[in-house]
């Protein structure tokens, strides 16, 4: 699944002069992975990485190569792109896009849209005629449909995402006002890390039967079925079979005959584990019995545990310089709470974990940090430093 970058560590930690706190990325690992999953894919099946997930300009110039293009959910998500990789394709989503974000996208030239309101259609028609463009559009629906168990839901419910499934019928009238626009087919990414392949692809199916009986409307040139295929933070060796996955995929493209292109906008799934977070363990103390190591960093460096609720795996780097003259605070075969030097009681890594040997002065390794981890954390709150970047790239040696 991964292999932890111990000797990239090891250099980390042998040169630095001051508490251990940093993020390595395995840009070798991420290229491999990449093309793997790029490769299982069907023939008419292409993938978009998702930025939202991690934006470093080292992360998306590795890929570019291997994918067909990003998407993006906001301007600042364009300007990324085009300064990282000028000129890749963009699909350009997201649930609120206003004037400015629209006239950027046309001037920067962005392939896609994902258009989630009638007032973004009119908007985005407006603006193209101004330009004297074109604007290919995909419509995001918020399918009236039931759902798999999943950490995040933007579909299937009342939630602020695409267009509801009742009001098709509205916007397929609009259609024809709409000079500007070329409507290409449709867009539905309605939930966030599906564990299992096989309901993964009954959700597909369920898709591709709508697709099928809105293609009556409109004619299907593209759609894009989105990400949301997760990862498995618990249970380390149970991850989403993406092999039988797209084996499976195959079989419904064919029994769907689908020959327009399906595209996927996975963000999670590509980049999670090529990331470790490490944090030095600065203090362990007891409080009514209950023990806790204080780390240098926490959320404001990895929000992913205290955002999704979970204990996040790690493992443990011993280290043997402690300086001091006095006794090194340590826990052994017992349970301790992880926790961040932020001043809130949420600074939570992991909760009641058992660890058979931890120090002050130890590292703590957290895995599967290379998506929604440094991307989604509050970095300036406290106006603690922040981590430190490494980039592991064998092809071009270290790189900080």
């Amino acid at each position: 699944m991964f292999e932890v970058p111990s000797q990239a560590i090891e250099n980390y930690l042998s040169t630095i002069d001051k508490p251990a706190s940093a993020y390595f990325y395995d840009l070798d690992w991420l290229r491999q992975h990449v093309t793997t999953v790029v490769e299982k894919l069907p023939a008419n099946c292409k993938m978009y990485y998702a930025i939202k997930a991690n934006s470093e300009a080292r992360v998306l110039q590795e890929i570019s190569s291997l994918i067909y293009g990003y998407e993006v959910a906001s301007a600042g998500e364009i300007k990324k792109v085009r300064e990282a990789v000028p000129n890749a394709s963009i699909a350009f989503g997201g649930p609120a896009k206003n004037r400015n974000d629209l006239e950027y996208a046309l001037s920067q030239r962005v392939e896609l849209y994902h258009l989630e309101s009638r007032l973004q259609l009119q908007m985005l028609d407006q603006l193209a005629g101004q330009q004297g463009v074109r604007a290919n559009v995909l419509l995001r629906i918020n399918p009236r449909i039931k759902l798999p168990e999943a950490t995040l839901t933007m579909g299937g419910s009342a939630t602020q995402f695409g267009i509801d499934q009742s009001e098709l019928e509205e916007i397929f009238e609009l259609i024809p006002q709409l000079k500007n626009l070329d409507i290409d087919g449709f867009h539905i990414h309605a939930l966030s890390n599906n564990l299992d392949y096989q309901k993964h692809l009954q959700l597909l199916d369920s898709y591709l039967q709508l697709f099928q009986d809105w293609s009556r409307k409109i004619p299907i040139k593209q759609v894009n079925v989105g990400g949301g295929i997760g990862i498995n933070y618990q249970q380390l060796e149970q991850q989403f079979d993406w092999s039988l996955f797209c084996d499976g995929l195959s079989q419904l493209l064919t029994e769907y005959n689908i020959g327009y292109p399906v595209n996927f906008e996975c963000g999670r799934f590509l980049s999670a584990n090529c990331g470790y977070y490490l944090t030095e363990v600065i203090d362990i103390k007891s409080v009514r019995e209950k023990k806790f190591a204080l780390l240098r960093g926490g959320n404001h460096h990895f929000r992913l545990p205290s955002s999704w609720q979970h204990n996040h795996p790690f493992k443990v780097i011993h280290r043997d310089n402690w300086p001091w003259d006095f006794p090194r605070p340590s826990a052994t075969n017992e349970q301790i709470t992880l926790c961040g030097e932020l001043c809130t009681p949420k600074d939570v890594l992991a909760s009641n974990v058992t660890v058979s040997d931890l120090a002050v002065g130890d590292s703590v390794l957290f895995v599967l940090a290379g998506a929604y981890g440094w991307h989604i954390s509050h970095h300036d709150f406290l106006s603690h430093p922040h981590a430190d970047l490494i980039f592991i790239n064998s092809q071009q040696h270290k790189e900080r």
